[in-house]
């Protein structure tokens, strides 16, 4: 094809999901003027990213050939070569000597008899030979996929001339199946030796679970449960093919599966896999359908559930590529879980009971034994429902969450009735587990279950509370909830203190009043003291303990004493919301950071212990902090994206994730990437109606705008956060520390006289409070707003001053943006000799922070001052005296005819920056343009 080649839509590099890493290296490859070979197995995706890296490439290339082989057709000669060059055979055969044209004529068109065998030399000089005179005309690009289906002959003339072509400009991009990473070595090899040397093998591995969810809502499979998502990730391999088909799969069922049964594999799939099964004599594939049904099978198991003859019987399977060698153990493994998927899913449903009632009785693991004694039983049974439960509560002990919902919800199938407890109160501790292990919307819909059937008020009350605890950040969305809960809790204090408690975040999330939410915990505890309820009333003291710190109350270290006192519920303990997560945020905010880390990390340990996955995201982000305020940017860094990955992965906390992300980001990362971090993380809070992270996103997207030399933007958000916060009540200026940033952002904008405002009102919030670092911090941009009025030795002195404070409070980042303020002063001082000696103090701090973005700033102002000091401006007129000083050193930079640009290049500002204090200048001085900023300079009256 000639550069009319084109893709659709769905091609384009931005829509295949979950390859950025691959197409990234093969698009490096590719623009370095080398071929690419990508490989993985079917479905993989190979012909996708081969696709959207062609329409890409397409658009630089003079010429595209492209082939795509298939099996059925792998036996006809010259097939791929006639694909490739029958379209240009016109183009290039007059420049071919007549054998060599001959040849290829007759092996392109099918007339005459040419064989590899007969005119073998002459077919390969004469495939080198069409190629270099296409690439004489403008670069080529041959695609060509599925590799392994191409006809011999072409493979052997395709690789003799990419082995020829040296600095030819073709570029091959082809794309081969492999099986996988045991064996796919060889199979790629040959193929990589009949590429050009200068190859790079890009490999296609499985898809993460949140890249499976992407690409399940891309392709119209929105909405699955996150539990079912993860269910596709597990059958499917991360296979985004096998991924696609099991959503549809699902989305044509008129119902989802019951929980404990695995996925309806589609026709489609089976037939993949089926062909094979059918080459089993019968007592293998029964053998195989007890190791389907297993958790983790082994010889011993397969042996202790009756099968005799197992080993031989997996031995046949495993000849047959179903099974795979494990190396480092026993254990029957399938070679794909789509194997085993659609072997249980083709079997008759009496043989998987009877492949379950086997395993009920070998397993040796209860948890194990009492899953398949319910998939081995129909109907109620309340024997049955009671080892459920006993195995939902012993995998709960275990930190297993996920696994006790689903037993729990197996147990409500087998409960009868008329029992105690009944089904819906089993029903409701799955959900409440499913909360706990990170699946809302299972959880979610339990409870709209429950509450569709259910008159208790007990009952509807905890499953309210699912509602509301399932909706995360997006409390308001669920608004109506809290009459229905208040009406079924009648006047139980220990019903309503469950509501109060959930009203007291209502009233912190939705309305951003800390007060009220205050009072209604306060409340909520009362109620819960009165009832015995010990876990709510913890939960309640913990909440108010919060909302007092932020306050800057002054009850809230004896609030905190009262949430830490026994008896103590070992879950709430450890939860997010409970009292060691707020005595934890009184320490960051209390400048203890090294008690801070040591409590944080015991309670990350514990979570991931008890498997509550989003205080596991939750405390991951408060550990990246307080390595961030100790100026460990890397490790924060790290701790930071773990937290993202995982919220993002069970759809929980993505808002904050994304929002501490940023400014992790922002410190040792990408400012770009801590910028689009940011603007996600206030859109999130948006949606979400969410007020108390509203502006924590904005305090984020302040110092990122900060760090990228926007100072505008800096202030236009941070002026959000400064009014969000006063109208909360949130009066302690440790809760967000972006006080500092917005002065320093408007002293950059040429407004001192509102930073030392922030400051001043800042300054006495942190003095009542003991805020020692927030007060350090203050003095460095104190010491900015006194250079920036020209009282150089007041701002230096101030600045060490500072920097030493910070050094002894452990704020590694802060100390080092301190010696980077003291260095730029000193170098802009009159009289000042250039050079980097000043900074190096500043970027030794930096580099021991590993903060990658200021590092970056330091060397940019060595450069320029390394450069030598810009011309002095001319002299201010009279007209311009009354600006301030940002606006003087601008307008006086206009005057030398400085473009925009320039002028943010000499103040180390954005152009933004620069445009909106032009529009100040021509606002006070009643003038349109810079035009009329010259003449005033030279006397003259402006038009």
């Amino acid at each position: 094809m000639r550069r009319d080649f084109a893709e659709s839509g769905g091609c384009r590099s931005d829509l295949v999901i979950g390859r950025e890493e691959s197409f990234g290296a093969a698009r490096e490859q590719l623009a370095r003027g080398g071929s690419v070979l990508l490989h993985g197995p079917a479905g993989i995706g190979k012909s996708t990213v081969l696709r959207a890296l062609a329409a890409e490439y397409a658009r630089t290339a003079h010429t595209v050939l492209r082939c795509s082989a298939t099996e059925s057709e792998s036996h006809l000669p010259f097939l791929a070569l006639a694909d490739l060059l029958g379209l240009v055979l016109d183009d290039v055969s007059d420049g071919l000597p007549a054998a060599q044209r001959t040849a290829l004529e007759s092996a392109l068109t099918g007339r005459g008899e040419s064989t590899l065998q007969r005119d073998g030399l002459a077919l390969r000089l004469a495939v080198l030979s069409a190629l270099r005179a296409l690439a004489a005309a403008g670069p080529v690009l041959v695609v060509a996929d599925d590799l392994q289906w191409l006809d011999p002959a072409s493979a052997e003339l395709l690789g003799f001339a990419a082995r020829r072509l040296g600095d030819t400009p073709v570029r091959l991009l082809c794309a081969v199946r492999t099986e996988g990473p045991e064996t796919e070595g060889a199979a790629y090899d040959r193929h990589l030796r009949a590429s050009p040397p200068d190859t790079r093998a890009v490999r296609l591995g499985p898809l993460t679970r949140a890249q499976v969810s992407t690409l399940l809502d891309e392709r119209g499979y929105a909405g699955l449960p996150r539990s079912t998502v993860r269910d596709i990730h597990r059958t499917s391999g991360g296979n985004p093919l096998f991924a696609l088909e099991l959503g549809r799969a699902l989305a044509e069922s008129p119902t989802p599966p019951r929980p404990g049964e695995p996925l309806p594999v589609p026709t489609s799939l089976r037939a993949l896999v089926l062909s094979r099964l059918e080459m089993l004599s019968d007592e293998a594939r029964r053998t195989l359908l007890v190791a389907s049904a297993g958790a983790r099978p082994t010889p011993a198991l397969l042996h202790a559930a009756g099968r005799e003859n197992a080993e031989a019987e997996t031995a046949q399977a495993a000849t047959l590529g179903l099974l795979a060698t494990d190396p480092e153990g026993p254990t029957v493994r399938f070679a794909h879980p789509l194997i085993s998927a659609a072997l249980y899913a083709e079997a008759p449903a009496p043989e998987r009971r009877a492949a379950h009632a086997a395993l009920s009785t070998a397993a040796s693991d209860p948890i194990e034994r009492a899953r398949h004694l319910a998939l081995a039983t129909t109907g109620t049974d309340p024997e049955v429902a009671a080892r459920l439960a006993e195995a939902a509560a012993l995998s709960r002990d275990r930190g297993a969450p996920s696994v006790a919902a689903s037993l729990g919800l197996l147990a409500a199938r087998h409960t009868p009735a008329d029992s105690a407890p009944g089904p819906d109160e089993r029903r409701l501790t799955a959900a409440e587990d499913a909360i706990t292990a990170g699946e809302p919307d299972l959880a979610r819909d339990i409870a709209r279950e429950v509450l569709t059937r259910t008159g208790v008020p007990g009952e509807r009350v905890r499953a309210w509370m699912v509602v509301i605890e399932a909706a995360g950040q997006a409390i308001g969305e669920v608004d109506a909830v809290f009459p229905q809960a208040l009406a079924d809790a009648g006047d139980d204090p220990r019903l309503l203190a469950l509501v109060h408690y959930q009203l007291a975040w209502r009233s912190l999330v939705v309305q951003g009043d800390f007060a009220q939410g205050r009072e209604e915990a306060a409340h909520a505890a009362r109620l819960a003291a009165r009832a015995g309820d010990r876990r709510t009333e913890v939960l309640a003291l913990a909440f108010q303990a919060q909302a007092e710190t932020l306050m800057g109350h002054p009850g809230a270290p004896a609030t905190i004493r009262r949430a830490l006192e026994e008896p103590q519920d070992p879950r709430v303990a450890c939860h997010h919301n409970g009292a060691g997560s707020s005595r934890f945020r009184w320490l960051v905010m209390s400048d203890r950071l090294a008690e801070a880390r040591t409590a944080v990390t015991a309670l990350l340990r514990e979570v991931r212990r008890h498997g509550m996955a989003e205080s596991e995201v939750h405390y991951l982000r408060f550990l990246a902090e307080t390595e961030l305020h100790s100026g460990h940017c890397g490790r924060a860094l790290e701790l930071a994206r773990e937290s993202l990955t995982l919220a993002r992965d069970a759809g929980i906390g993505e808002g904050a994730g994304a929002m501490q992300a940023a400014l992790a980001e922002a410190a040792g990362g990408d400012v770009e990437r801590a910028l689009a971090l940011a603007r996600e993380a206030v859109r999130r809070a948006e949606e979400d109606g969410d007020a108390v992270y509203l502006s924590r996103a904005l305090a984020a997207l302040g110092h990122a705008s900060l760090v990228a030399g926007d100072a505008g933007a800096a202030v236009r958000a941070l002026r959000r956060v400064r009014e969000l916060e006063a109208g909360a009540g949130i009066t302690d200026p440790a809760r967000g520390r972006w006080q500092g940033d917005l002065a320093e952002a408007l002293v950059r904008t040429g407004e001192p006289a509102e930073a030392q405002d922030v400051i001043e009102v800042t300054r006495a919030h942190a003095l009542r409070l003991g805020r020692e670092s927030v007060l350090a911090v203050l003095d460095r941009a104190e010491a900015q707003v006194r250079a920036a009025r020209g009282e150089h030795r007041a701002a230096v002195t101030r600045l060490a001053a500072a920097r030493e404070r910070l050094a002894g409070l452990g704020y590694g980042l802060e100390e080092a943006r301190a010696a980077f303020a003291l260095a730029a002063l000193h170098a802009g001082r009159p009289g000042r000799a250039a050079g980097p000696a000043s900074y190096d103090e500043a970027a030794r701090l930096f580099r021991r922070c590993r903060a990658l973005p200021w590092l970056r700033q330091v060397e940019a102002a060595v450069a320029a001052q390394a450069a030598g000091p810009p011309p002095a401006p001319p002299a201010v007129p009279d007209a311009l005296a009354g600006l301030a000083s940002m606006e003087r050193q601008v307008a006086a930079l206009v005057m030398e005819g400085a473009t925009n640009r320039e002028i943010a290049a000499r103040l180390f500002v954005s152009v933004k920056t620069v445009e909106a204090t032009l529009t100040r200048v021509y606002r006070k001085l009643g003038i349109r343009s810079r035009v009329d900023i010259v003449r005033l300079a030279a006397g003259r009256r402006p038009d």
